[in-house]
């Protein structure tokens, strides 16, 4: 009688560690190779240093949900000039984490396959392939809405205190800030969340909050001298600087930072 043997428990939490360990280990040594500080890497793809180093030492716990580590990686390798969108690929998420459970289930059982189960493997194929369209429509649509907007925002300049929209990596309008410094008013910046999204507000260099703020959660936060926001879904956060009007950090799934600093009075 044959003995049927057991096949070894994917560990995906220690697969993820270990990757990111190696795609950070790749990412520092590429850094140190073009004499780049993590400031100056920060610099470039609006990623606080501290998140950086995480990567780079596959520090897992402190960072976010997988998917927007996913994101990180992909801006650090960008800023590097390597391939950011492959290498962010190689780091295990949930989506890809089902598709190699799926492929090895099929991989694994095809001497047991029936009629039956062709026939469910087909119905499940055509259904991935009418969502996979779905998606890619509705992106297409979420991207030519955006583009737009941003070539509306281009033509007519903020007013008041309206921050800028779109790539909103840091604010540094120099009407706002001058509204600030005459009010004497400490920098205020008030979120209102369309979708769930990952949230770090840091005021005056101390973080305030981090977690997952879910849809219709509305909050603010207050600094002397300088607010910043990290969205990992800019696309269902809307953010008013100082009671102004309310605009979106960026597109949907994507990770975006805002900076809002107040100008001292002279």
């Amino acid at each position: 009688m044959m003995k049927n043997k057991k096949k070894p428990i994917r560990n995906f939490e220690q697969e993820r560690a270990e990757k990111l360990s190696e795609l950070g280990s790749h990412l520092r040594q590429v850094r140190e190779n073009q004499d780049l500080s993590l400031e100056d890497v920060a610099a470039r793809t609006m990623i606080r240093s501290g998140m950086l180093h995480a990567i780079e030492e596959g520090k897992l716990q402190h960072l976010p949900e997988p998917v927007y580590i996913q994101g990180f990686i992909r801006r650090f390798a960008d800023a590097l000039g390597l391939n950011g969108a492959a290498l962010a690929s190689d780091f295990p998420t949930e989506t890809n984490m089902r598709l190699f459970k799926y492929s090895s289930w099929i991989h694994l059982s095809p001497p047991q396959l029936r009629p039956i189960h062709l026939y469910l493997v087909y119905i499940f194929l055509i259904m991935c392939s009418v969502n996979g369209m779905s998606y890619m429509i509705n992106r297409s649509v979420v991207q030519v809405s955006g583009l737009d907007n941003k070539q509306e925002l281009k033509n007519q300049p903020p007013q008041g205190n309206q921050a800028p929209t779109g790539q909103l990596a840091k604010v540094e309008n120099a009407s706002l800030l001058k509204n600030v410094a005459n009010s004497n008013q400490a920098v205020r910046v008030g979120l209102t969340l369309k979708a769930e999204s990952w949230i770090q507000i840091v005021a005056d260099g101390k973080i305030e909050f981090e977690g997952v703020l879910s849809e219709g959660t509305q909050r603010s936060w207050e600094a002397k001298q300088q607010l910043v926001v990290i969205a990992g879904n800019a696309g269902g956060v809307l953010v008013a600087v100082n009671d102004g009007q309310a605009k979106q950090m960026g597109e949907p799934g994507k990770v975006e930072e805002v900076t809002v600093k107040a100008n001292p009075q002279s």
